[in-house]
């Protein structure tokens, strides 16, 4: 989906403008498709005894973005996966990557 720009508009070619009910379908449909999906990074205790939010990220166009639940740690990651290398590791917590809504590149 494209939204005419002044460069557009001053091409000299006609071009046809939606308006009203028609334009606010138009930038539905585009933030719709470039909406970043949302992850979480939950802490699993035990052996599903628990389980905890500890940060929550989101998918940009050239990688992503995680903060921690409390604010204090900020990451630009190249992929969302990469967040769980922020996790420390200990015994019998095993981190999680886990997606707000599924989607199909899983």
């Amino acid at each position: 989906m494209k939204i005419l720009t002044d460069n557009d508009r001053s091409s000299g070619k006609p071009h046809c403008r939606p308006s009203g009910r028609a334009f606010e379908a138009l930038i539905a449909e585009m933030v719709a498709d470039q909406a970043p999906r949302v992850f979480a990074v939950v802490l699993e205790f035990g052996e599903q005894t628990d389980a905890q939010i500890v940060a929550w990220g989101m998918t940009l166009d050239d990688g992503a973005y995680m903060t921690t639940v409390d604010g204090r740690n900020q990451f630009l990651l190249a992929e969302p996966e990469n967040a769980l290398n922020y996790i420390p590791a200990r015994s019998n917590i095993t981190p999680h990557l886990v997606w707000a809504t599924p989607g199909v590149d899983e």
